[in-house]
């Protein structure tokens, strides 16, 4: 945890640690980092797409270059079509943050590919709906109660 701890730290996060929790206080607007992937006890690859969805709304441009994996890029294309600014290089991702983001129907296409949908979604102005959520149900217990404690307006429907 501690390359994940530090990064948010340098985007303005203030952290608290204490023996069994971490304290965390974001400000508005999160400030622009470049980050890479790397092998334990480096940044880690599973943190990519969740700090590339909370950048969206940051000031400036941030990078994340993903040096583990190839193919872990795959909701890129579902950010985009929320008016997300992301370029893609190779391995390299530029997000330049935006003031707004627009409500979209989008599909989750893994399981923290998923979860970046659904963060960036909570930013989003108006409805978004999430289709091919089995990959995240799996991977994260009751996530939308969790949310809803934090105050998001989640919730999950059964598909036809």
């Amino acid at each position: 945890m501690k390359e994940t701890i530090n990064k948010l730290r340098e985007c303005g996060c203030s952290i608290e640690i204490d023996n069994d929790r971490i304290h965390l206080k974001a400000p508005n607007s999160l400030k622009c980092v470049k980050i890479e992937t790397q092998p334990y006890p480096g940044f880690p690859t599973d943190m990519q797409s969740i700090f590339v969805a909370t950048l969206i709304k940051g000031e400036g441009i941030s990078y994340m270059k993903e040096n583990i994996f190839e193919s872990r890029y795959k909701y890129v294309a579902e950010l985009k079509k929320m008016g997300v600014n992301i370029e893609q290089e190779d391995r390299v991702l530029r997000i330049t943050g935006e003031k707004t983001i627009k409500a979209t129907n989008l599909k989750a296409m893994d399981l923290r590919g998923g979860a970046a949908l659904v963060i960036a979604a909570l930013q989003a102005d108006g409805t978004t709906e999430l289709s091919n959520i089995e990959y995240i149900l799996r991977g994260y217990e009751n996530l939308d109660k969790k949310l809803q404690k934090l105050g998001a307006k989640i919730k999950i429907e059964e598909g036809e």
